[in-house]
């Protein structure tokens, strides 16, 4: 699979989005497929400093709990993307009130890509709607 796939006569463009953990997947499946990714208050190391997340976890909607173990954090040390062959296919934002994530990490790590930096804000990106026309044309190929 790439960026741009032929089916028939039409091309289908491939482009991901993810915010924190899926930023951080995102990363590893735009590289791994060539394709465009806006990551959206991205994970960076998220196997480290992760220790209270060890034991039983309750999903929040079902109820249902599930066991993390340190195996499962280091597993996530295997989807690492040190340096992206090819920056401009990332679009990165991030807000500087990111409670969650430092944000600092994400603008170290992805420096050399297109970032977006706001002061203030939070985990879930405060006014991301606002950026929706910038994403289109971002996923779409026009930088």
């Amino acid at each position: 699979m790439t960026a741009l796939e032929e089916q028939g006569d039409a091309q289908e463009i491939i482009g991901l989005i993810g915010s924190s953990m899926g930023g951080f997947y995102a990363t590893w499946l735009a590289e791994k497929y060539g394709c465009n990714a806006v990551l959206v208050n991205p994970a960076v190391s998220p196997w480290e400093g992760r220790d209270y997340l060890l034991g039983a976890q309750k999903n929040y909607h079902t109820g249902e709990v599930h066991y993390i173990e340190q195996k499962h954090l280091d597993e996530l040390e295997r989807f690492d993307v040190a340096t992206s062959s090819d920056p401009s296919r990332f679009l990165v934002m991030v807000q500087s009130g990111d409670e969650v994530l430092d944000y600092r990490q994400a603008v170290a790590k992805y420096a050399d890509c297109q970032l977006i930096v706001e002061q203030g804000g939070d985990h879930g990106f405060q006014n991301y709607t606002d950026h929706l026309p910038k994403i289109m044309k971002f996923l779409m190929g026009n930088p």
